[in-house]
């Protein structure tokens, strides 16, 4: 048992119990109809991002803000006695205008009266000075106890002179922050899983034996769905955007628009974006009033643990590829985007500059440049900044003097808001907001309210945005909204659970070609033999794999081969005495095939010529051009393959009876004598860089039903 004594005079006792598995599936399920939070994270990165998942459900305690307006309500008896103490510090705290109400106690904080030097902007009346007193009223050493919830975009108003430029919604709220007493913590590193329990005194009251059963809420789906945006709309912003930055009045902007599905249930929604699209800070919280947040959000707004804050700014994004080798490819785009480097650059400058306004000078560094994030859908690039905070600057300062993050917003970060607030058709509400926990320890862990969904009556509402340069291209930013918001609007209504099975190569290639075939293959002291072997063997082939120098009419009795594969290797085809290998496979009519060596070989059999490239091309991708032939069946015209090799043969060389039907300028790349059911590839079928599309599987399947 572990026991706090807070400043406003609440004694707090704390009991941990360990839970017998990691499954939380009940508290999430408490979630969808009772007040609560989970969240969670999905990656592992060392120095930044550890899995872990924290939930809560019916907590005592609710904080909401409307504008200035702060409410602090009970929402069970438990709470009754919490917030009688937070009544008597929010009077103490003389922070504007509080009174009691039946369950609850508001305090409407002021707007200031004289103007604040900027590098004491964080401390000006808000809402926030009355977060401020509760979190200084309860302040102990307690890693997990603490306000859970959500930030609203329209908080920055109260900082930044930008009026409204459309109406607010009735139902609107500004803050939604709970006061959990039953904290479930599950370490998926460390493997534990455990459960804080807090009890409460105040005066002569105790919490002990209440109950902390809060209303329950069921959930009703939606019959309808509001449409979406009408197509063009967004682009014609990033035009007018673009206006703009001619004009010099802004760097860049990040203006969003509205997406809408039908969400079934928000607790199985969470489940299933969990599983579909891991993310650093996914998270379900229940609001109250029938309202949810659901999300899987990439970017962490600001954490901040004793002096040390930190951010990770994310800009630069490109869509996944099919495979790793075309995720490769385009993190090499993304990379050697100019555009996309000045969209970081701008961000990572802006995050830098709302640091050193509450940060120690000089403390403010750079860890991480342009690092590579990989997601379900996307591949980002980060900067990771860290700061130390000044004397007399706490986790809210800081939290304040980053409000909202560039990445959201823009540079400069007043101007481009006040474009947001101009041309964004409806208001954000918690769009570009934060999600997260403020402790009572002056920690603080928030990520930024991204591929999120707000649900309200059964309405899943999605808003995603692009960053704009004066280079963007509107149609492609358009579609970059599209892009981010596919994953949440997919697996809201129950589209996706689990990822869909990746089909194999083997599948992608049509199916396997070779079952019940017994394949000889022969090794020239290659270093790729194996993996060539294990294609056939996915294609349901027998294979038997013999070093060179075998005798040959011996060995092919007793194996009785259906095809028999001549490997790649190091030197020439005389190197293996090659020639009377094929004499005797021709003599028997058996089928052949060649990769790389044994092509040569196979060109010098039928009598043909060789010739050395001016530079050789080992582990280089290169562009065949395809001719025709049966190899290539199914393959577009240019297919990218992997070149290891030195020898080769051009078009004029290629003799009995063989036809190139591959090649790269002069350098024939495949040949083919179907009648003798011959066929050789200059290139590896079964390289990585053959991989996409599964095209070496491809043209394996073909050789064996060539062969057949």
């Amino acid at each position: 048992m572990t026991t706090y004594e807070t400043p406003c005079g609440v004694a707090i006792r704390r009991a941990v119990e360990e839970l017998p598995d990691w499954d939380l599936t009940e508290v999430v399920q408490r979630v969808e109809t009772r007040r609560g939070g989970v969240l969670s994270s999905g990656m592992e990165y060392p120095g930044r991002y550890s899995r872990f998942h924290l939930a809560y459900a019916d907590p005592p305690v609710e904080v909401v803000a409307r504008g200035r307006t702060v409410d602090v309500r009970s929402l069970n008896e438990r709470g009754s006695l919490i917030v009688d103490a937070l009544a008597d510090a929010l009077r103490r705290a003389d922070i504007g205008t509080v009174s009691r109400h039946d369950d609850g106690v508001r305090a409407v904080v002021p707007e200031p009266a004289d103007r604040v030097p900027e590098e004491e902007r964080s401390k000006q009346p808000t809402a926030f000075t009355a977060l401020r007193a509760l979190l200084e009223a309860l302040a102990c050493d307690d890693p997990y106890l603490g306000f859970w919830g959500a930030f609203g975009y329209d908080l920055a108003y109260q900082f930044e002179p930008i009026p409204f430029a459309k109406d607010r919604p009735g139902d609107a709220r500004d803050l939604v922050l709970h006061l959990a007493d039953e904290v479930y913590v599950v370490d998926r590193k460390r493997e534990t899983a455990l459960v804080y329990r807090y009890e409460f005194g105040y005066g002569d009251r105790r919490t002990d034996g209440l109950g902390r059963e809060t209303e329950k809420r069921a959930y009703v789906a939606a019959d309808e769905v509001p449409a979406g945006p009408v197509p063009g709309v967004y682009a014609d912003t990033v035009r007018r955007a673009k206006e703009e930055f001619k004009a010099g009045n802004l760097f860049e902007v990040v203006p969003g628009h509205e997406m809408y599905a039908a969400c079934d249930s928000p607790s199985a929604f969470y489940e299933r974006l969990r599983r579909a699209n891991p993310a650093p800070y996914e998270f379900l919280f229940n609001l109250g009033d029938g309202e949810y947040l659901v999300g899987a959000s990439p970017e962490m707004f600001v954490r901040v643990q004793g002096e040390r804050v930190e951010t990770c700014p994310i800009s630069g994004t490109i869509a996944r590829g099919d495979d790793p080798l075309h995720d490769a490819s385009q993190i090499a785009e993304l990379i050697g985007s100019p555009k996309e480097e000045s969209e970081l650059t701008m961000c990572t400058d802006v995050d830098r500059n709302d640091k050193a306004r509450v940060c120690v000078p000089g403390s403010v560094k750079v860890l991480g440049r342009r690092q590579i994030e990989m997601y379900s859908r996307l591949i980002h690039t980060v900067d990771h900044v860290e700061g130390r905070l000044r004397e007399g600057m706490d986790a809210l300062d800081a939290f304040l003097t980053h409000m909202w993050s560039v990445t959201v917003t823009g540079a400069p970060k007043t101007w481009a808001m006040r474009f947001i607030e101009e041309h964004e058709t409806t208001p954000r509400r918690w769009y570009g907001g934060a999600v997260g926990f403020v402790g009572l320890d002056g920690s603080m862990n928030t990520g930024l309210t991204l591929r999120t969904a707000q649900i309200r009556d059964g309405v899943a509402c999605v808003r995603a945005g692009a960053t704009l340069l004066y280079d963007s291209e509107p149609d492609a930013e358009e579609a970059e909204t599209h892009l981010k918001a596919r994953a949440l609007l997919e697996t809201a209504a129950g589209g996706i659970g689990a990822a869909a099975p990746t089909p194999t190569p083997i599948e992608v290639a049509g199916g396997p070609a070779g079952v019940g075939r017994r394949v000889l293959l022969v090794d020239h002291e290659d270093s790729f033999v194996n993996t060539l072997g294990d294609y056939f063997r996915q294609h349901g082939c027998e294979v038997t794999t013999l070093r060179f120098g075998f005798d040959a009419a011996e060995t092919l009795d007793e194996i009785d081969p259906d095809l028999v594969v001549l490997s790649p290797g190091p030197g020439r085809p005389d190197d293996f005495g090659t020639a009377a290998l094929l004499d005797e496979l021709a003599r028997r009519g058996l089928p052949v095939f060649g990769v790389c060596l044994g092509l040569q070989a196979m060109v010098e059999h039928a009598g043909g010529e060789l010739s050395l490239l001016d530079q050789p091309s080992h582990g280089k991708p290169g562009n065949i051009k395809v001719m025709g032939g049966g190899l290539f069946d199914g393959l577009p015209d240019e297919v990218t393959a992997a070149r290891y090799h030195s020898i080769y043969a051009t078009p004029d060389q290629v003799r009995g009876g063989f036809a190139p039907t591959a090649a790269i300028d002069d350098v024939v790349m495949a040949i083919e004598a179907p009648s003798k059911r011959w066929f050789a590839v200059q290139f590896h079928p079964e390289s990585i860089l053959t991989a996409a599309g599964a095209h070496g599987h491809r043209i394996i399947g073909n050789l064996l039903r060539l062969t057949a």
